[in-house]
């Protein structure tokens, strides 16, 4: 249910389809009886859609969650394995193209860089279909195919592909893997996406530690990018705005402990 509705939510109901609901609600109404209501909704809405268009808005709300987490310390030792989200690549334009289509495609190319800066490391993607279309976009095996391409040793690559959402991204892939005492494992995603997977894998009882990809913004104490680019804005405002309202809805019903996880609240732990 939980799965449906994010979805639902996801298509109707986040902030951009809401905007612009309310616009063509609100012109729609100018030739009613509340036309004076009409003019002044759409106009709302139309500005607040030209606001997020024309400025860094967005930039300035997924900032916070990309500096949430750093990479590891170059010196840091190797890790056992290599845990990559899906999300990166979409299965069914990849599967009808012949090629890689990529979404976040940096969390695979990450991967594939640390594979060989690890040769010992096991690399798991995790990423079933992640549509409410059941077959619509299974992307493990594109995942697997693309490493591959890019050099991975297949024997070193495991496959999750029942999950649909973080949360069973975090619960499958503990319960595949079962992670031993001592063991160290990376966890690959964009870095907008990483504070609610560092939550959902450490409520799942995997310690993982974070090695964020695919920025959007240039880092702590540096300005935001301004840009004209309005679709790119309108882009950049709603991957955050789902990301903060997924980290609401998160913590509302209990899938992770903390609203926004980081890593000076995350207490040691044993894996297993």
């Amino acid at each position: 249910m939980f799965f449906t509705l994010s979805k639902i939510y996801e298509s109707f109901l986040s902030p951009l389809p809401l905007l612009i609901l309310l616009t063509l609600v609100g012109a729609i109404l100018t030739a009613t009886r509340a036309a004076r209501f009409g003019r002044a909704l759409a106009a709302v809405a139309a500005l607040a859609l030209l606001v997020l268009a024309l400025t860094p808005v967005g930039r300035a709300l997924i900032a916070p969650l990309e500096d949430r987490f750093s990479s590891p310390a170059a010196s840091a030792p190797a890790p056992y394995g290599v845990i990559v989200l899906g999300g990166a690549i979409k299965g069914a334009e990849s599967r009808a193209r012949g090629q890689a289509v990529f979404d976040e495609g940096e969390r695979l190319v990450e991967a594939a860089i640390l594979a060989r800066r690890y040769p010992d490391a096991r690399i798991v993607f995790t990423g079933g279909d992640g549509s409410l279309l059941p077959g619509h976009n299974v992307e493990a095996q594109e995942a697997r195919k693309l490493l591959i391409e890019l050099g991975v040793d297949p024997a070193r690559v495991t496959l999750e592909e029942r999950s649909r959402n973080t949360d069973e991204n975090a619960r499958f892939t503990a319960a595949m893997v079962h992670p031993e005492p001592g063991q160290r494992w990376l966890l690959v995603t964009s870095a907008f996406h990483m504070p609610r997977s560092m939550g959902l894998f450490e409520k799942a009882g995997f310690d993982v530690a974070a090695f964020p990809v695919a920025f959007r913004t240039l880092g702590p104490g540096q300005p935001l990018l301004w840009s004209l680019d309005a679709a790119e804005n309108l882009r950049t405002f709603a991957t955050a705005a789902k990301e903060w309202i997924g980290l609401a809805a998160y913590r509302a019903t209990g899938r992770i402990d903390r609203l926004f996880p980081g890593p000076d609240d995350r207490a040691p732990r044993v894996s297993g």
